[in-house]
């Protein structure tokens, strides 16, 4: 007879195992950097993609480019906005029963001295980078619901920061509403992990490190040297790294993975 561990073993089908076919996925701020990198990782693993960008024409092309390779779909929105918000949900709604992935991706960011910190800028980091995650998850929540299943949640990814784990030094302006936003979104990750469990609903977080987009553009081009020397692997991260945490989440490899924070920094946040 052949032990459990035998049987449990050959259970296992590796060819499927990190597979999207079959899946719906949103992806908020998905134009261009990280988002883009998520979103070409989804299609390439055979899901329908929808994109958002506040950018209509950059969200369009980002579309255009990744449907060469599989289906994916440009939903211009501001997510900031509780209208916008409205009107992305009715859009996904009418084209699909249900929805298996979120990726709350969207965000910016905001640099200035501590003595010149402007409230509105505080307040715009925290109104996109948070508030805006909260509340279109709670949207979205019934098109997740439809989707879900006890062996196969619907999964939630929301995009933090290594600057939510530290203090960033690296870079001598400081970000202090993007670094107190990202600390929010892991916490709010493990809290909504726990509230949306029992709708079979998993909700976890990526903490990226480097990567190239137009948000860290500036910053590698005036400290690329020190932001390398930070990093125990001594460079930034490559597209297919933030691409493959993200397809594990949201793969049937991640279903049993909730309301954990994983960076990806090749070691940054712990030096």
């Amino acid at each position: 007879m052949k032990s459990l561990v035998t049987l449990l073993m050959s259970s296992i089908d590796t060819t499927t195992l990190f597979s999207l076919a079959g899946k719906v996925a949103l992806v908020t701020g998905g134009s261009r950097g990280i988002g883009r990198m998520i979103a070409e990782g989804f299609v390439r693993s055979g899901a329908k993609v929808y994109l958002t960008s506040r950018k209509r024409e950059a969200c369009e092309r980002t579309a255009a480019e990744l449907s060469a390779i599989g289906p994916c779909h440009a939903v211009p929105t501001d997510i900031s906005t509780g209208q916008e918000r409205s009107s992305l949900v009715r859009t996904l709604e009418a084209r699909e029963a249900s929805l298996h992935i979120l990726v709350n991706n969207a965000g910016t960011n905001w640099g200035a001295a501590f003595s010149d910190y402007p409230e509105a800028g505080f307040k715009k980091v925290l109104d996109l980078n948070l508030t805006a995650l909260f509340f279109l998850t709670q949207d979205l929540t019934p098109m997740l619901e439809r989707a879900a299943r006890r062996d196969d949640p619907s999964r939630v990814i929301n995009i933090g920061s290594i600057d939510g784990l530290h203090v960033p030094t690296v870079i001598p302006t400081p970000t202090f509403a993007y670094s107190a936003s990202k600390a929010a979104v892991h916490h709010l990750t493990r809290t909504l992990a726990v509230t949306l469990a029992p709708k079979q609903i998993t909700v976890n977080a990526v903490a990226p490190g480097f990567f190239e987009s137009k948000m860290t553009a500036q910053a590698l081009r005036e400290h690329r040297r020190a932001i390398e020397e930070a990093c125990p692997l001594q460079r930034i991260g490559n597209p297919e790294e933030m691409a493959g945490v993200a397809i594990y989440l949201a793969s049937r490899a991640g279903a049993y993975t909730n309301g954990a924070v994983i960076p990806v920094d090749g070691g940054t946040s712990i030096a």
